[in-house]
């Protein structure tokens, strides 16, 4: 997986950059030229400067390259023109139905916890029971909407304490960035936040995985296991992504879903949300 995309806009860079996702891809000219319905000598004089695309040829590449709409604005800049895709607050009243469609989710998966993130891992909104359940984990402390999954998951006063196979699950999650990273690609951001967990005070600098292999070939999951107070929770995740969006926030939203990998946690999540009632 490439790390970081080049930050290069309004400077005639659109060539270099549409290579580059080309070569993240890993297709060939001749491949790309296919799957777009262009000639290949065409898109070796774009690639090389020789040639300046227009929008249409810009917004045709990056569809068939699978970039993402926020970088497809930076193609677009590259090549000066102006960008295609806004990016909406979650509030805003325009993404009124897809937080319709969120909260439908949400309120679903009670009594088992579910979260909404950004691309960069930030919780930006939860159901009841994940500020519930999170909150009792952290001690008694809120869960933040503001918090960040990854944080909360490697730092020593987030949830590592009480994650009873955290080596199994943060190899996982680790590599679960390298492979939701929107597009398959990490930017710079992600890059630097990566960086900053495994500085953390005991994060081992090459962690978990034999056990992630021998878990992994055990199981069709990997379980995340929970503990606190003599209470034990055992779930397993879903991400779900929306489908075919035309904003950038849109596009980057990926809501979690925790499923009990058993009947006694199933039980208890259950009895927990009853008594609240």
């Amino acid at each position: 997986m490439v790390d970081v995309q080049p930050q290069r806009q309004g400077d005639g860079s659109v060539g270099p950059l549409l290579q580059y996702w080309r070569k993240a891809r890993q297709l060939s000219q001749l491949a790309l030229a296919t799957e777009a319905g262009v000639s290949s000598r065409h898109l070796c004089f774009i690639e090389t400067g020789r040639a300046k695309p227009s929008r249409e040829m810009v917004l045709l590449l990056s569809q068939a390259l699978d970039v993402p709409l926020r970088e497809r604005n930076t193609l677009l800049l590259a090549a000066g023109l102006a960008p295609e895709f806004v990016e909406t607050a979650l509030d805003a009243p325009a993404l009124e139905a897809v937080r319709g469609a969120l909260d439908a989710i949400l309120e679903q998966q009670e009594p088992f916890p579910a979260v909404v993130m950004n691309r960069y891992w930030d919780i930006v909104r939860t159901n009841r029971a994940a500020k519930r359940f999170f909150g009792f984990m952290l001690e008694g402390q809120r869960l933040r909407e503001s918090a960040n999954v990854l944080r909360l998951m490697f730092h020593p006063d987030g949830l590592k304490p009480f994650v009873s196979n955290w080596d199994v699950v943060a190899e996982a999650l680790l590599r679960r960035v390298q492979r939701e990273a929107v597009g398959g690609i990490k930017d710079q951001r992600t890059v630097q936040l990566v960086r900053e967990i495994l500085e953390y005070p005991g994060i081992p600098p090459a962690f978990g995985r034999q056990t992630l292999a021998a878990t992994a070939a055990a199981v069709p999951v990997i379980p995340v296991g929970f503990g606190r107070a003599g209470r034990h929770y055992d779930f397993f995740s879903t991400v779900t992504t929306l489908g075919t969006p035309q904003d950038i926030t849109a596009q980057e939203i990926r809501l979690e879903c925790f499923f009990p990998a058993n009947r006694g946690t199933a039980e208890r999540a259950r009895a927990e949300l009853a008594s609240e009632r």
